[in-house]
């Protein structure tokens, strides 16, 4: 067993005792008696129990209780005296047990019994010092509250109130229209996004570091405001996460699903090698994807859809 420093074994209770071989917090008793360095034998129990009796009623009264009542602080400590006291008279009674050689089974219970007790000495040490701790880590962050963003409101309000008001009638007139609907004639294959433009991630990473050179801070949308379709805002955005991995531009949000702010903080030799390492991690990709090309240097294509939403 270890031997600690008598500071680490005092508690947060009050109690001290006053014995002809002691005196000081019962705590610090305790761990001197876990540790063996004072022997449970010499310790008049007796006179530790009136001592936390006189101790009990002084804290009730400054507590303001009531006569013959205890406070909730009294009660508190008075069931852990309990568990020590009765644990320390077990443990005093298996050492005034004769010492000789062991010879029956009830000698080793009993031995087996003491050493029980000491780890029940030491647990109860142990959970009062993770006590300690974890008041001073709740006392330390008790200005510290966690964030509950929440369904945004706007999105909240999307969402109608559902109530089935249709009746059969109302089913029945909405077959009726079905059916009588003419065939449509099925439209003409589009063959415009065979011929689209290549979008490069390098170009368009430089445009935005162009715009954001300029402007200091722009908002996503305004990032984007020239893009020619969906494919064109796919890729600036991920160029946009390139360089916020390198640390070239700042983003904030002020509140969830908001205006996404970007703030040029970057230089150009970072600019230029963050263009680099993007175009070459995603040019590994496509080599590794012959059905889908990556969006390094490889061209990408807007779908016939991406296209014309353009």
């Amino acid at each position: 067993m270890d031997v600690e420093s008598a500071a680490e074994l005092e508690g947060t209770s009050g109690f001290t005792v006053s014995l002809e071989n002691f005196d000081g917090p019962f705590d610090l008793l305790l761990g001197l008696i876990a540790k063996r360095q004072m022997d449970v034998t010499t310790v008049a129990l007796a006179a530790v129990t009136d001592e936390f009796v006189a101790y009990v009623r002084k804290l009730s009264a400054d507590a303001g209780a009531a006569e013959g009542t205890f406070s909730p602080q009294a009660l508190d400590e008075s069931s852990h005296f309990i568990l020590i006291a009765a644990t320390l008279l077990d443990l005093k009674a298996a050492q005034l047990l004769p010492s000789g050689e062991v010879e029956s089974e009830e000698d080793i219970a009993a031995l087996e019994a003491r050493d029980l007790l000491f780890a029940r000495l030491l647990q109860y040490r142990a959970f009062k010092e993770i006590a300690s701790h974890v008041r001073a880590t709740l006392d330390e962050n008790a200005d510290r509250h966690p964030r509950h963003p929440g369904t945004d409101p706007q999105l909240a309000g999307l969402l109608p109130e559902l109530v089935w008001r249709t009746t059969p009638e109302d089913l029945r007139a909405i077959a009726e229209k079905v059916f009588a609907r003419p065939a449509m004639e099925p439209d003409d294959v589009r063959l415009e996004h065979l011929h689209a433009h290549a979008v490069n991630v390098r170009d368009e990473m430089a445009t935005m570091t162009g715009m954001l050179r300029q402007d200091g801070t722009l908002s996503f949308s305004e990032l984007v405001r020239d893009a020619e379709n969906r494919l064109v805002v796919v890729v600036r955005f991920l160029g946009l996460l390139e360089l916020f991995r390198d640390r070239d531009v700042e983003l904030s949000q002020d509140s969830p699903l908001g205006e996404l702010s970007v703030t040029w903080s970057g230089s150009a030799q970072g600019e230029t090698e963050a263009a680099q390492r993007a175009a070459a991690e995603w040019d590994d990709a496509a080599d590794g994807a012959a059905e889908s090309p990556g969006p390094g240097d490889e061209d990408m294509r807007p779908t016939d859809e991406e296209h014309h939403d353009g």
